[in-house]
This record gives structure tokens, sequence and C-alpha cells, in this order.
């Protein structure tokens, strides 16, 4: 007797109940590998922290192909019917509002349907445009964070918020510690004016964790003031210490950098925690914030959203020298910027469509050190054709149409990267007043030992491939030819031979492909003459062979570096070591 087939509520109510199941799968996985940091973070295993962060990425894509793979088998022929995933979504929408991630749900969801439908640009009826929910659908079981009111003494507070951290029992010093902080606070409170005493704190109750460094993430109220804290911990032996106190939104800010990797926190309830670090970063986007906690596919949706509801305003191609590898092009009122590849790369640039693509992921899957502006990768945007400029749209035409798909009404962003819009280094230097522009020349060798520590080698030295944020640190952005610093050859120049050898335009020795000659960087820098003192008093050791062939032995003995996220002035401890 034949099977008889599921009616067409009783499939969409299996096939949301599958892609659910899906979702908490992967929550749970992503929750149980998170919680391993704070073990990590006690033994200083960065290298397992790092491999943890890789795998917090891959398990995203992995649980939707086993759940759009689990869909076709369920669904059958009927797995890309349009009205079967129009009810399948309504269904789904119940079962999002029972979870305490329902924003995640819904991005997993789209991620579903986007993996089946390949669509472009956004359908309302099958996916989550917009969330379902205006307002959380429910309540938390307990509070995201605790508060600790006035004490008899500002240093029994502090005390009191250091002895309910998770490593309490191994801090090497906690009263000492509570005093160390209570003194620089009070100077904050004078500086704000405020009454010079604490009269509440309110403190994120879960630990964040990155690299070696563990932080404790609140706000202070002193009168009418409200003042940012994060207590920053690193670990000395088998003990703990305080390290750092950042009292100020430009210290926090830099903590949570687009620059940076994604802190490892226990999140239950995503949409609660990023809406009080929002509190404490009023400047961050919802995007950013919830790819700093780890969710980068739904940072990526908040995003999209972001540029949708963008005040109305004409792409055009991005100020600066024009790159041989990607168009880029922004908005004049946006801070992002787009970028496509060519569809051919002009000599010498020797690296393939696939080459690029693959170093934009090597830096999505990798620690960024401070250094690397985060990319988002997005296929099939649509945009309407009449946000672009007609040189915009005519440089699309004849160099991207790989990339771009150009209509009667809309252009299609097959595949775009979205980043941060910065500053160009060269255009830096040359605009900013003199202490500016030599603050960010120092702070350009920094970045370059920094990317080195994380073994990263930029490839391309120029000043354009390198921007200033607004904090005026010094980022890579361009990713075309960056490859591992172990993958490097670094070599002494030879010398000639013979004074032919010597007046040649062409090298009188072989060269290999990943041969790397540091005494040459200084030619291809283009810095102004004026900032080559500057940059020489602290970092020669860049154009040495030396620096760069000793990092390269210690990342092989396996050693890690500690890449501090801010300034060296932040320490609270007399004898900690130099700030990042």
């Amino acid at each position: 007797m034949p099977r008889t087939k599921p009616t067409l509520s009783r499939l969409a109510n299996l096939a949301a109940r599958q892609v659910i199941k899906g979702f908490r799968a992967y929550r749970d996985e992503f929750g149980s590998v998170t919680r391993r940091a704070g073990e990590r973070f006690a033994r200083r295993d960065v290298a397992g922290m790092h491999d943890d962060a890789r795998r917090r990425l891959a398990l995203y894509d992995e649980s939707v192909s086993r759940t759009v793979a689990g869909l076709t088998e369920l669904l059958d022929e009927r797995v890309e019917q349009r009205a079967v995933w129009i009810s399948i979504k309504a269904v789904f929408s119940g079962l999002a509002a029972d979870c305490t991630d329902w924003e995640l749900a819904e991005t997993f969801y789209n991620s579903v349907t986007r993996r089946i439908f390949t669509t472009v640009g956004v359908d309302d009826e099958i996916e989550f445009a917009d969330t379902d929910f205006d307002t959380p659908p429910n309540r938390a079981d307990e509070p995201l964070s605790r508060s600790y009111p006035h004490e008899a003494s500002d240093a029994l507070l502090l005390a009191r918020m250091l002895g309910d951290t998770p490593f309490a029992d191994r801090l090497l010093d906690l009263a000492e510690d509570a005093r160390r902080v209570v003194a620089v606070i009070r100077t904050r409170l004078r500086e704000a004016g405020s009454l010079g005493r604490i009269d509440r704190a309110e403190v994120i109750r879960e630990i964040f964790y990155r690299g070696d460094g563990a932080y404790l993430i609140g706000r202070l109220f002193s009168g009418a003031a409200r003042i940012p804290m994060v207590i920053a911990f690193r670990t000395r032996g088998e003990r703990i210490v305080v390290d750092a106190l950042l009292l100020d939104e430009n210290d926090v800010s830099i903590l949570f950098s687009f620059t940076r990797s994604s802190f490892h926190v226990e999140c239950p309830r995503p949409y609660e925690l990023v809406r009080f670090l929002k509190l404490l970063l009023p400047s961050k986007r919802i995007a950013e914030l919830y790819i700093s906690i780890g969710f980068h596919k739904h940072g990526k949706t908040e995003l999209y959203r972001d540029v949708l509801h963008h005040p109305p305003d004409t792409f055009d191609v991005a100020p600066g020298q024009p790159g041989m590898v990607m168009i880029v092009f922004t908005m004049p009122s946006y801070d992002l910027v787009f970028k496509v590849i060519r569809d051919r790369f002009p000599m010498p640039k020797r690296v393939s469509r696939e080459q690029v693509r693959r170093s934009y992921r090597h830096v999505f899957e990798h620690d960024r050190a401070g250094r690397l502006v985060d990319t988002q990768e997005f296929e099939h945007l649509v945009l309407d054709r009449k946000r672009f400029s007609p040189q915009l749209l005519e440089d699309l035409a004849a160099n991207a149409t790989r990339s771009v798909e150009l209509r009667d009404s809309k252009v299609i962003l097959r595949h775009v990267y979205v980043q941060r819009r910065l500053t160009p280094l060269n255009v830096y230097v040359r605009e900013a007043d003199h202490a500016a522009a030599a603050a960010a020349v120092l702070d350009f060798g920094r970045a370059l030992k920094d990317l080195a520590r994380a073994d990263v080698f930029p490839g391309d030295l120029f000043l354009k491939n390198f921007g200033v944020t607004r904090h005026g640190r010094v980022a890579f952005y361009d990713y075309d030819e960056l490859t591992t610093l172990t993958g490097c050859n670094f070599r002494n120049m030879p010398e000639p031979s013979s004074y032919d050898e010597a007046i040649s335009d062409n090298p009188w020795f072989s060269v290999g492909k990943s041969d790397v000659f540091p005494e040459e960087f200084l030619r291809v820098l283009d810095l102004p003459r004026e900032f080559l003192p500057v940059l020489l008093e602290q970092h020669r050791d860049l154009f040495e062979v030396g620096f760069w062939q000793a990092t390269q032995e210690r990342l092989e003995r396996g050693e890690t570096f500690s890449i501090i996220p801010y300034q060296a002035h932040r320490l609270v401890r007399e004898d900690a070591g130099e700030g990042g």
C-alpha cells in the first residue's frame, strides 16, 4: 500500500522542527567549545584558544550543511516549493519564540533557506528580512549582570567583585589588586567631576576570554557619572593577577575593535548581552558587537540590515589610490567600504581570484592581533542602481563582471567584501599634523611586528594597504598577497661580484617565490623622507633579516606572543610588561 504524503501543515511542522533541532545542536556545541576558555586561560593555553576559535567558526557551516541535507531528504521533491517554505517559516517563528537566542535562530533559518534557494536579494516570504520580534519574546531565568551597592569602602566593594570571579581562589593577591584598582578608579572619578566614591557597580556575570587575557566587564555609577569598566586579568605562573583597568570608552572600544578576534564568553541570551555592551560602547554597531562575541553570521545579518536602512546616498569609488585587485566603493556618509574582485589583475600582480579569496578566508579564521580589519563576505546582495554613480557603474561593468551583475534597475553584487572604512596611511601621513603623522608611522612599525608575531606577513608593504582607525591605530586591510610569516624565506641581499652586477636593473641572483629581502622594504614603503628617521629610530630591526628569522624560529617552536590590547599606561601592576 503506497505511503500517504504528509499534508502541507504536517510537512511544515516536521521541517521547522528539524531546523530548530539543527540550530540547537549548533548552539550546544558552540557553548561547549566556549566553556573551555576558562581552563585554557588558567593554563595559558593560547594555541588551544586559537584552535577553539577556528572550531567555532567552522561549526556554523557544518551545522547548516547537516540541516540542509536532512531537509532535502525529508521534503524530497518539495524541497524548493515556496508554498512549503512559507508555511515552514510561520511554524519556525513560533518555535524561535521559545529560544533564549531567537535572533540567532532566525539567522540560522535564513542560512538554511539561502543555501537551498541560492536567494538573490531578500525574499520576505520565506526568510526573516527583519526579526519577527520587536522585543524579547521570553524572559530571562537569571539576570545578565550582578549589582554591587555602595560598601563601607570602595576597596571592600572591589574585593567582593573580584571574589565573585570564577578564578578568585587563583588570584595572587586579591586584597592588593582591589587596592590598586580603587586607586585608579578614584583618579578617574575625580577627572569625571563625580562624588569621588563608587555609589554602585554593575558587572556582567560571565568572564570574557581571548588569547591570554580574561576580562570582567561592567560599569560604575558615581553621582551622575556612568563610567565603563573593564578589569583585565593575566596569568603569572599558576596564579592570576589584575593586569589593567580600563575606564574610558575609547580604551574599551579598542578592546572590542573590529581588528581583533572574537571573545569567548558564555551567552545564553545574546540580545541582552549585546544591548548591555551597547550602553558601554554607544558608537559601536550592533553588528560589530555580535561579531565580537563570536556570532559572525548574525553580525552579518545585522550589518546587511544596517546597509538597507542607511539613509539614501550615492555609492562612489572610494577616495585614494585605486587597487589593482579590488574595486573599492563607499558612500560619503557611511563608514563602510565595499570591495569586489576585478576580472583581471595587471602586472606585477601574480595572484589568482581563488588565491585572493583564500587569503581573505585565512584572515577570517586567523587571530587578527588587533592589526587585521574584520571583513564580512556577502553573496547576492541586491541594491538600487540609482544609488551608484555613473563612474562607478562604468568601472564595475568594464572590470568586475564576475563579481557584479548590472540590471535595468538593480545592481547585484554576486560576491563582495565589506570592511570598516579607514583613512589610508599614505593619505594620513600627508594630511595629518606632523605629531599625529609621526605617531601613525611609529604604530605602523608596531603593526608589522604584531602581525609577524601572529604569523602574518602582509606581502605588500605599500602604505596605501594600511589604514588609520579613529583611535589612531594602524591596521592592514588589503589581503590579496598576505601569507604566513613561517612560509617566507627571509634573506640578505647577496653582494654583487662585479661592477656590472652592482649597476644592473635586474637581480644578479636567483629569487625564489617565497624569498623576502627586508633591506628592500625601505625602497617600497613610499614613506615621506621626513618620517624615515622616526621609523628607523624605534623599528630599524624591521629592515634587517634577524628580526624576521628570530620571530619565525620562535613561532616554529610553538611559542605564542602576548599582544596586549591596551596601552602600557593603562596597566595597574607596577611590574607589568609593555602594553600593545
